[in-house]
């Protein structure tokens, strides 16, 4: 049992936010397998203070959801401290994350995100100014190391965010320069942990099954795991993680019978939070190299089930699956999602020269609220 603030976490595991993926639809389809703590793709402050359309539909929950987690991305205090201050009056979730964990450059390049924490007062501002508005709501973070080796954050943010009143923070124990790339730094994690010791610590990175987060959780000692691409198509990794963290061996085994259903579940899921059939099942395309990886479909299968517009289109192409295909391990364990390699970080001008923000800087720190996610 883990205790974010008012949350008690029987399972220690956190569904990362991950843009175009954690909606509703998937976050649901995730807790019909297990437990935890799932966060809705990230937002930006400004645009949910003006109410875009698309952000308000993106931190909506269903009513099966609880408790209901929102990640907040802002580059001004003032703006995220509104922005939790409306969450909590109008009680749209019962907890906020915020991001300075993204590496994407149209976000650091405004300074946000992983290049955020650099600019240490800044960082502490938001903070605490979420932590305001949020009142009884519990507010965490997430995070990298840092910049780049040559400027890591986590361990001075880590504590700024504890004694500014965080009630949680996770580290993905990868730069902004490593992006997604090579192996995620567990000992940088477990520094952390020794570090802050007021408040639970989550680890992020390179989490593919369910014996990696009991491995992370043996080596760095951190109270729980934070899992991103490793449930792509996947998500009865959440029961495996639910079994794994109460000592049980049993693992889910699906064979392609298993996986169609669940495929088709998330299809009928998508309809409903869109609205839309052909939205809910134009967005379910991008998932069909996830769900069926390691499983031998064929490649038409494959290209048929990537320009689906209608449920009676996948009903006919997954009747044309060998419904009899076993579960292979080889094939469907391991890294999944994008990887990619190292890449200079993109940052405002002179954003390494000080950690101070500059009087310049700050005119160019601008939310764009037709921008809905941030990521």
């Amino acid at each position: 049992m883990v205790s974010i603030g008012s949350i008690e976490l029987d399972v220690p595991v956190v569904l990362a936010p991950m843009a175009g993926v954690t909606n509703t639809a998937f976050r649901r389809l995730c807790r019909e397998y297990g437990a935890g703590l799932y966060v809705c793709e990230m937002i930006t402050a400004r645009a949910l203070l003006e109410r875009n359309e698309e952000t308000m539909r993106l931190i909506s929950h269903h009513p099966s959801e609880t408790p209901r987690s929102v990640q907040l991305y802002s580059v001004d205090a003032k703006t995220a401290g509104a922005a939790a201050r409306m969450i909590a009056e109008e009680n749209l979730a019962d907890h906020i994350d915020l991001n300075f964990g993204c590496p994407v450059p149209k976000v650091t390049r405004r300074g946000g995100g992983s290049a955020l924490p650099w600019k240490r007062e800044l960082f502490e501002a938001i903070v605490s100014a979420t932590v305001r508005g949020a009142g009884d709501l519990p507010v965490t973070v997430k995070m990298r190391k840092g910049i780049d080796e040559d400027h890591l954050t986590y361990l001075e943010a880590g504590l700024v965010a504890q004694n500014v009143g965080a009630k949680a923070v996770t580290l993905h124990g990868r730069t902004t320069e490593d992006n997604y790339s090579g192996r995620a730094d567990w000992g940088a994690i477990a520094k952390l942990k020794e570090t802050v010791t007021g408040i639970p610590v989550f680890g992020n990175g390179d989490i593919w099954q369910a014996e990696d987060a009991l491995a992370m959780t043996e080596q760095t000692g951190v109270d729980g795991v934070v899992v991103g691409r490793g449930c792509l198509g996947r998500p009865w990794l959440f029961g495996d993680l639910a079994n794994a963290m109460h000592g049980s061996d049993e693992r889910y085994r699906p064979g392609l019978a298993e996986v169609a259903t669940a495929f088709r579940r998330h299809a009928e899921l998508l309809i409903e939070f869109f609205g839309e059939e052909d939205r809910g099942c134009r967005d379910l395309r991008k998932h069909v190299s996830w769900y069926f990886k390691g499983y031998g479909i064929g490649g038409e299968a494959r290209r048929r089930l990537s320009s689906i517009s209608s449920l009676q289109e996948l009903d006919e192409v997954l009747a044309t699956l060998d419904r009899s295909l076993g579960y292979d391990a080889a094939g469907v364990e391991g890294q999944r999602g994008r990887a990619g390699s190292a890449r200079r970080p993109v940052l405002p001008e002179f954003w390494l020269d000080s950690r101070e923000l500059s009087s310049e800087q700050r005119t160019h720190l601008i939310e764009d609220a037709s921008d809905t996610t941030g990521g």
